[in-house]
């Protein structure tokens, strides 16, 4: 493909809708990463001694957590969604959710000034007792919402023509699986606040009321990592990884048990068996698609292997590898879960870290489509090694906490709080935090190599532009 033709499919409405979305996915990761270094440079002397709120910290880790999570994976999977949308046929309403969904994160980070205001480190997404930061949520939330409101959802009656970001056509099911769980999301958490009690401390009803939402949105950002494997595996293979009726059938059949969640909700946030549903779809409704999908990704992987058409290098084979090891392991290490320990967050941090694997690799190949591709050899090795380096570090992170929770190290507690009891706990955090580091490492890399690829690219674009007004004129 051309310059010239890459240049007028980014010119679309929906690319420039994906691009804001991949900003904001992006920018959030950035300010993140500035709250957890003001974390730092905030404990240390003489800066201490200008913060006077003792709440400030926990605060500014809660702001930092959402951006992190909530906001990343969210605004990710909007920019992957407006590949759906066929040129021209996206609302306004939908372009312009990006900038709804700004707005919603600078409330967020004003929250974490707010004096005196309560953080609450609730499941799924962690709150601050302050009308800004609650303002900022809602308003993120119906950013995300709005960024569905056209008819992206409904299967195309014409193959796509000139997309930004061509689909495979096995890939597009699973895209619409997860904008009905945002949806489906969206009303469960509706549900929950508009049916919550009087009289409950605001620390009960952000973690009551978040906690069937919160599990909807792990089926959401689910479905869109498994999209994002099947535009990796056909992209390396060059072909259809997988029928688009066996994937019709699977998101199918992975988004159907969760229609029940807004009927859950609305018995009540207080409701134990309702909760306890929640777990069960968590633990039951999710992971036989998975599997099933990745069984078919591998066969077909395999086929080519065996064919001699493998490109064993290509790095979205590594990336989608990766992600697909993460996912296991999450797997395993929530069958091991047993009490309320460290092997909790080893699970869900193996999980979360699968989908940031895969939504990382897809990164680059986006950005190309979109007019900022990587272009500098040396920067075009480190791209191909980024994600292992990234997944490789949570798998340790995950397995050092596992270790200790397996020796009965609780979770959410910091400080002189976790001292290692015995040598396996202490081994335990050892081996996480080393990787930690090596994550967070790879993290970083992502994060250059993404600003580079968008600094680069816009001064591309400028020069195309000038050269076509010269022409013109």
């Amino acid at each position: 493909m051309n310059q010239a033709t890459t240049q007028s499919m980014a010119s679309h409405p929906e690319a420039k809708t994906a691009r804001r979305w991949l900003a904001l996915s992006v920018g959030s990761l950035v300010l993140a990463g500035v709250l957890s270094l003001l974390l730092v440079i905030g404990r240390m002397p003489p800066f201490d001694r200008w913060v006077t709120d003792p709440l400030f910290f926990r605060r500014c880790l809660v702001v930092h957590v959402d951006l992190a999570l909530v906001v990343w994976f969210y605004a990710f999977i909007g920019a992957l969604l407006s590949a759906l949308a066929r040129p021209g046929t996206s609302s306004r309403v939908s372009r312009f959710a990006p900038l709804i969904s700004t707005c919603g994160v600078a409330f967020m980070v004003v929250g974490a000034g707010g004096s005196g205001a309560e953080p609450v480190l609730a499941n799924y997404v962690p709150m601050i007792d302050d009308a800004a930061f609650e303002a900022g949520i809602v308003t993120f939330a119906i950013g995300v919402v709005f960024g569905l409101l056209d008819a992206r959802l409904l299967p195309p009656s014409t193959p796509p023509d000139g997309a930004h970001f061509p689909l495979p056509d096995a890939a597009e099911p699973g895209l619409r699986a997860a904008a009905i769980a945002i949806l489906i999301a969206a009303i469960t958490f509706a549900a929950s606040w508009l049916g919550a009690p009087r009289g409950l401390t605001k620390e009960a009803v952000f973690e009551l009321a978040n906690w069937g939402g919160g599990h909807v949105l792990q089926l959401a950002s689910t479905c869109a990592m498994l999209s994002v494997w099947i535009v990796l595996v056909s992209g390396v293979l060059g072909r259809a990884a997988i029928g688009r009726r066996a994937a019709s059938a699977l998101f199918a059949a992975l988004v159907l048990p969760w229609l029940s969640a807004p009927l859950l909700a609305a018995r009540g946030i207080q409701d134990i068996p309702a909760r306890g549903a929640f777990t069960r779809l968590m633990e039951w409704a999710i992971f036989p698609a998975v599997v099933v999908l990745l069984a078919l990704l591998l066969r077909a992987v395999w086929r080519s292997l065996l064919e001699g058409t493998l490109p064993r290098r290509d790095p979205r084979l590594l990336g989608f590898g990766v992600s697909a090891s993460l996912t296991v392991l999450g797997f395993v290490l929530g069958a091991l879960v047993r009490g309320s320990n460290t092997t909790v967050p080893a699970h869900y941090h193996a999980s979360i870290g699968a989908v940031t694997a895969a939504f990382m690799t897809v990164s680059y190949p986006m950005l190309a489509r979109l007019g900022h591709p990587l272009t500098r050899p040396r920067l075009l090795r480190v791209a191909r090694w980024q994600p292992l380096l990234y997944g490789v570090g949570q798998m340790v992170f995950a397995c050092g906490f596992a270790l200790a929770g397996s020796h009965g190290m609780a979770r959410k507690v910091y400080g002189a709080e976790q001292h290692g009891r015995d040598f396996a706990e202490t081994v335990g955090l050892v081996v996480m935090g080393a990787g930690g580091l090596v994550a967070v490492v790879g993290g970083l890399s992502f994060l250059f190599l993404v600003i580079t690829a968008w600094r680069d690219g816009r001064g591309t674009q400028r020069a195309a532009h000038t050269v076509l007004a010269g022409a013109r004129a």
